[in-house]
């Protein structure tokens, strides 16, 4: 949509569409950790085995990955410490998840599904440089660029702001899945906002179109840019994106407080 006028600077000086590919696995939330990654790992094969019993809870492709990276004497040991870390994890128990991991870690340090979980159990404590050096980490290791937007924030929190710049160029050159591209572009959308660049923030955030039945983290993206169009004083294009929020997410929360700051 065309929205507020003006050139694009960001994208002129910073290249504001990512390449596709990369990183092939959606963005894990909040809640399923690493269990939630693409499930077309369940199609590998896997490479040794295990004591029965040993993590039997965990997918079958993340066992496998575990068991790929981790010595034989070492596996039983590392796949239950990962399995209860990923108990405590969804039970929002993050700190007994952390201390867990950093188990598990010293016993299997090329596992990325731990140092996945790690850095997403570090982000949700706030404990924001342990987050970006294990997510980092992940990313060496495993190549997944779908956590990044988590590093950006967790380098904005740390008042690291060339970096967080340097991360939205680094996605660029990576690139990545449709949602961890939208996820980026909301925390980098938000960082701008924050720093008074308006246009730069509509720039990155803006949507080509309105579809119906957006994914939510479409809709998340549309948030960002319907408060970098109301700073801008297009008024009607916020309207518009946030009416179609709502149209599809009534509940989404800050909703209310999107149409105070639009009024």
């Amino acid at each position: 949509m065309s929205g507020p006028h003006g050139g694009d600077r960001r994208g002129n000086r910073r290249g504001s569409q990512p390449r596709q590919g990369g990183g092939d696995r959606r963005r894990v939330s909040d809640q399923d950790g690493p269990a939630g990654r693409d499930q077309r790992r369940t199609q590998s094969k896997s490479s040794g085995r295990t004591a029965v019993g040993a993590g039997a809870d965990l997918p079958k492709w993340l066992r496998e990955e575990v068991v790929r990276s981790t010595k034989k004497d070492r596996r039983d040991a590392t796949l239950n410490l990962l399995s209860a870390a990923a108990g405590s994890f969804e039970e929002g128990r993050y700190a007994a998840a952390r201390k867990k991991l950093i188990e598990a870690k010293a016993l299997s340090s090329r596992a990325g599904a731990i140092r996945e979980l790690l850095a997403l159990s570090c982000y949700r404590m706030g404990k924001w440089q342990e987050a970006v050096r294990e997510i980092r980490t992940f990313r060496r290791v495993t190549g997944d660029t779908t956590h990044m937007a988590i590093e950006m924030d967790s380098l904005r929190a740390l008042g690291r702001f060339d970096d967080v710049h340097a991360t939205w160029d680094t996605f660029q050159e990576l690139g990545g899945s449709k949602a961890a591209e939208a996820e980026l572009r909301v925390v980098y959308g938000s960082f701008l906002l924050d720093q008074g660049e308006d246009r730069d923030a509509w720039e990155v955030t803006r949507p080509k179109r309105l579809a119906v039945d957006a994914p939510d983290w479409e809709r998340r993206r549309w948030y960002v840019a319907a408060r970098a169009a109301a700073k801008l004083g297009d008024k009607d294009t916020a309207k518009q994106i946030a009416n179609a929020i709502e149209k599809q997410d009534p509940a989404m929360p800050g909703l209310e407080s999107l149409h105070d700051e639009i009024a």
